[in-house]
């Protein structure tokens, strides 16, 4: 029996204002609020809801035969709910289908697994909590930012619970290997990889108009596929329908039509997480480099290439144990909204997807400009001239005394208890 797991990734970042050099020290806030709202606004109204009343479609014909699964980043998540809460509700209606799984990203779309295994951690805990708090469940597959894994980081989210974690079909790791099967990680055999089969993902994300593309003729291609190739992973941007192929071109038709002519050829629609359970891996997949979903290389290139990129994220990262020392709540929000890695791929020279910028150095003197005045916020807090052992000794300090309340707040619920059986 062949298996389709579609996955659709959310995800906006908030947009940084024009902020020059004296504002630094002055002005601590830093987005454009009104590039950011008319940017939510066009991407919801043109792609998400008529996408979402789609697929709540797709789910009712097919008497919730089919499936799928949203990856939506914590700061889309923020945008969505002050801007447009209508596609909230509309993902919660989905939820209680059963038909509709939410994975856990970091919360801030960043770089995090590559520069900071803690601050990525603790991204993925904030962002499994808040999909626990609109949704009502628990994510139980991983999603990295932009597809990024390597063995290291896949290690790191199987430590975290995770189950099963997509990555992309990256020619250096796959070798002869097909990406239609399921995979477990190079030395922990717990955590299933789930590959991206990248050219029909792709042919439906970026070729459908210019193949004339129908619901009968892609899945056609898929059953034509070896018979003991069963998992195919299709992964794509949810703004494919609607923005990068407009209704114009049939696209809302196309997925409509998918439910209907996949089971007419005895095919199921799966969640990640059914493959916790009902599919075996074939073989062990490794990658020693971190490998993502853009570009011909898979690499990191389109936000690590250059000196710019390099300079920015180093600043950035260096002041992570500190920022997490402090209890400002503006400056934490500041801090998971600047880690979005949109804002170092707008320096790339080569691929600066999404920039409103007229250069790379544009975008990065801009954000370095932003980042100087955040820098000078996390020093009024704890200064640069605490030394690491200083600092070290004030985290267990910190962390002690964090773990002394929930001890207390235990003890009181438990007498609370004791006293509520005792009346």
């Amino acid at each position: 029996m062949r298996n389709i797991c579609f996955y659709f990734q959310i995800h906006q970042p908030l947009r940084l204002k024009r902020y020059r050099f004296f504002e630094i020290g002055q002005d601590h806030y830093y987005y454009d609020d009104f590039q950011t709202e008319d940017r939510i606004r066009r991407v919801v109204e043109q792609s998400y809801l008529t996408a979402n009343r789609t697929i709540a479609e797709m789910i009712r014909s097919s008497n919730g035969k089919f499936r799928c699964s949203f990856s939506i980043s914590g700061t889309a998540l923020e945008q969505l709910e002050q801007y447009a809460p209508e596609v909230i509700d509309n993902f919660k209606e989905l939820s209680k289908t059963g038909s509709v799984e939410f994975l856990a990203e970091p919360y801030a779309h960043s770089l995090a697994s590559v520069f900071d295994a803690n601050e990525f951690q603790r991204q993925v805990n904030i962002h499994a909590d808040k999909i626990e708090q609109l949704f009502g469940r628990k994510p139980t597959s991983f999603y990295n930012t932009e597809l990024i894994y390597s063995d290291e980081i896949g290690e790191l989210v199987s430590k975290m619970g995770y189950k099963s974690m997509l990555i992309d079909e990256a020619k250096h790791v796959m070798g002869w290997k097909s990406p239609n099967y399921v995979y477990r990680h190079a030395y922990n055999p717990k955590l299933k990889l789930l590959v991206r089969n990248h050219k029909l993902s792709d042919d439906i994300a970026f070729r459908f108009a210019n193949l004339s593309l129908t619901a009968e003729k892609f899945i056609g291609w898929i059953a034509a596929l070896p018979a003991e190739e069963n998992v195919i992973n299709l992964g794509m941007g949810y703004e494919v329908f609607g923005i990068t192929q407009p209704a114009h071109t049939g696209i809302f038709e196309f997925l409509k039509a998918l439910p209907y002519h996949a089971m007419e050829q005895q095919m199921n629609f799966v969640l990640p997480s059914d493959f916790t359970k009902k599919i075996d891996p074939v073989d062990t997949l490794s990658s020693p480099s971190p490998i993502s979903w853009v570009g011909n290389d898979k690499d990191l290139t389109p936000w690590t290439g250059n000196d710019l990129q390099q300079e920015a994220l180093t600043k950035l990262y260096a002041v992570s144990e500190r920022v997490n020392l402090c209890k400002d709540r503006p400056l934490q929000h500041d801090w998971l909204m600047l880690q979005s890695s949109d804002h170092f791929r707008y320096m790339s020279h080569k691929d600066p997807y999404g920039t409103n910028y007229e250069t790379a150095y544009d975008a990065f003197i801009n954000y370095m400009n932003v980042l100087a005045d955040f820098l000078e916020r996390v020093d009024a807090q704890y200064p640069t001239n605490i030394d690491n052992e200083e600092l070290n000794e004030l985290l267990k300090t910190i962390n002690q005394q964090e773990k002394e309340i929930e001890n207390l707040e235990n003890e009181i619920k438990k007498l609370k208890t004791k006293a509520h059986k005792a009346t």
